[in-house]
């Protein structure tokens, strides 16, 4: 043997085989030899290489394609352990029924108890991919992009100062003892004396890392954060059917203890203006109906907490709704990728979500009726459900995780009334284990708030489910006797343990990057407010034709403006990146490069001609009778409507 081959083992369920190969080989060249020595019924597509038996990191062959041997650190005498799946046979069919990789042909595949063949045309409603817990990452300290803002706080240490105790330290000035010495970001007596209820993301990252890595020991590195999985595991390297077929320990997910979350990914939600809450409120305040909006921000460091990171609110975009009395009902949302376009122009990003649930107290003082407190509840198992499914399409990206993202930094805030009767604003975020629970469809919301139910394993007509499996859930109460117990979460258990709380406040000087919107919010055709041209000429004050000086400029600072003339199409895009540019700097010259721009003037000139335009002085004989009212309006109308005619 040449000394630049090496030998290579294999073991399949078959057997086991070697193959003499050369370090600067690709795995997929190795295919053709490797099938030589496997049945020749398999799919080769299904073809996976580990490097265990059972529970190690496997990889389909055709997906090593560019990887050399030598690359993944193999060496003479190593061994590899192979996986597949075998062909099905097509008993004289003219057509194969072979597995497709999008959708496998197993028994699982049903429609009233029959199999669905993949040739079959039938209206499936298909499931959002899942989270597989095996979807790791190899080193995702390497290949995962972090916020900047996460960057930051991993090279901070998190110590916390101390001063010199005058009594217990008796050392010099430049002496360290256990009474001055810095505290560590997790201490549970410096977040007791400032009453911090739950630790920060990076500060529960340094506890758990601290305990699973330990330098001193030589030991490999191991991700320190996972996310927690209630489904059952596919492909399970048992070999039995895939599940509802077959099920054993290794792919059923293990009993779940419910305890209240000790740390929260975000730790205070601040509105960088009261405004832009007052502005929300509106619609509560002259229709008397709920409403929902998405807060769009960004996040940065919260020095009140150790490695705390805050959300800042900038603005409220309301989706279309339904909005009732007692509740809202979201429509689809057309353009929420256009939104999230413009506030990333803006440099922005979609934090969190935000409702009412206000009723007015009818003493006529303007004091609503306190729903929410100790004795009720802050946060009902309906929102917490609504809440979770948000957050799960807003994964937080992290290095520090094996499946390179953990959490979610998404946000949700509720406007209710205080035990006071005025309107304040409760912060929440739903635990990681929540989340995943309505992932897995484990938990549906009760009629009765404060409690969530646990789905069964049943079906509505009593058939047994095949699409869910319940594993065992439990949660811990302190009881009468002020004893830890461990109670059965079936049929229900409390909501609280499914949510952390966060702080909210504003600052003392508004720092907001959008002005006070007077331009009309989106959405709100219920209450007879519209978003037209004219309204933007008015805005911008186009009747001179010419937008004139720094009043001119912060006049396109408003989000609720910027979405709408995104919605035009007038603008190019690099205009457009220049408009939300001068929106949030402010910035005098841009603006006038801006006022330049060939689109703008195409804004210009349509504005002129559809847009505001100075009311003529009525006469007193031009006044229009009761009876003829309606009729003057709608001759005005028209004449307003063919201004604006383009043709």
């Amino acid at each position: 043997m040449s000394s630049k081959q090496i030998l290579l083992r294999f073991e399949s369920k078959n057997g086991q085989f070697r193959l003499t190969v050369k370090p600067t080989d690709e795995f997929p060249a190795l295919l053709s030899k490797i099938l030589d020595n496997l049945p020749k019924n398999l799919d080769s597509r299904t073809l996976t290489l580990s490097n265990k038996p059972h529970a190690g990191e496997d990889r389909l062959l055709s997906s090593l394609r560019g990887i050399a041997i030598e690359r993944v650190g193999l060496k003479h005498g190593d061994k590899l352990f192979i996986k597949y799946k075998e062909q099905l046979p097509t008993n004289g069919n003219s057509v194969a029924l072979a597995a497709l990789p999008s959708q496998p042909h197993n028994s699982s595949n049903r429609l009233d108890g029959q199999p669905i063949l993949p040739t079959e045309d039938l209206p499936v409603a298909p499931l959002p991919p899942p989270t597989l817990p095996s979807t790791t990452i190899k080193n995702p300290w390497e290949v995962v992009k972090q916020s900047p803002l996460d960057d930051r706080l991993d090279k901070k240490d998190g110590k916390i100062p101390r001063p010199k105790d005058q009594k217990m330290c008796k050392h010099g000035p430049k002496g360290m003892c256990d009474y001055c010495m810095p505290l560590e970001p997790f201490s549970p007596k410096y977040l007791e004396e400032r009453k911090i209820k739950h630790l920060s993301f990076h500060s529960h990252l340094r506890k758990i890392n601290s305990a699973t890595n330990k330098p001193e020991l030589n030991s490999s590195y191991m991700p320190p954060l996972s996310e927690p999985y209630y489904r059952v595991k596919p492909d399970c390297p048992s070999g039995h059917p895939q599940w509802p077929e077959g099920i054993c320990t290794k792919c059923q997910p293990s009993a779940i203890t419910l305890q209240p979350q000790p740390f929260r990914m975000v730790d205070h939600v601040e509105f960088a203006s009261p405004g832009i809450v007052d502005s929300f409120l509106n619609f509560w305040r002259i229709g008397g109906a709920q409403r929902v909006g998405f807060l769009y921000g960004h996040y940065e460091e919260y020095a009140e907490v150790p490695l705390g990171i805050k959300a800042i609110v900038e603005a409220i975009y309301e989706p279309p709704q339904i909005d009732e009395v007692d509740g809202c009902t979201l429509n689809s949302w057309g353009n929420e990728g256009e939104v999230d376009e413009v506030a990333r122009l803006c440099g922005l990003q979609k934090v969190g979500v935000i409702f009412t649930d206000l009723i007015d107290a009818g003493a006529g003082d303007g004091t609503v009726v306190c729903k929410r407190h100790m004795d009720s509840y802050y946060l009902s198992s309906l929102e917490v459900t609504f809440s979770a499914r948000l957050q799960a399409q807003h994964h937080k990206a992290t290095k520090w995780s094996e499946t390179g993202r953990f959490g979610s930094d998404f946000i949700t805030c509720v406007v209710s009334g205080d035990e006071d009767g005025g309107i304040a604003i409760s912060s929440f975020q739903i635990s990681n284990s929540a989340v995943e629970m309505v992932q897995a469809d484990l938990t549906e919301p009760s009629a009765d708030p404060t409690v969530m139910l646990v789905r069964g394993n049943e079906e509505e007509d009593g058939s047994e489910s095949r699409t869910r499996y319940i594993p065992e859930v439990f949660y811990r109460r302190i009881n009468e006797y002020g004893a830890s117990v461990q109670e059965n979460a079936k049929p229900s258990f409390p909501v609280e343990y499914l949510f952390v709380t966060l702080t909210h406040g504003f600052p003392k000087e508004s720092t907001g990057i959008f002005n006070v919107s007077d331009f009309p919010i989106e959405n709100r055709e219920a209450i007879g407010e519209g978003q037209e041209l004219r309204s933007v000429a008015k805005k911008l004050g186009v009747s001179s034709g010419k937008i004139e000086g720094e009043k001119g400029v912060r006049s396109v600072a408003d989000f609720h403006l910027l979405c709408f003339l995104h919605g035009l199409g007038i603008l190019g895009k690099e205009e457009e990146s220049l408009l939300c540019h001068v929106a949030r700097s402010h910035d005098l010259a841009e603006g006038f490069q801006l006022l330049n721009t060939p689109g703008w003037a195409t804004l210009l000139a349509i504005l002129q001609e559809s847009g505001e335009r100075p009311p003529k002085r009525p006469s007193p004989a031009s006044f229009p009778a009761a009876g003829d009212e309606c009729l003057a309006e709608s001759e005005q109308l028209a004449k307003r409507f063919r201004g604006a005619s383009l043709i």
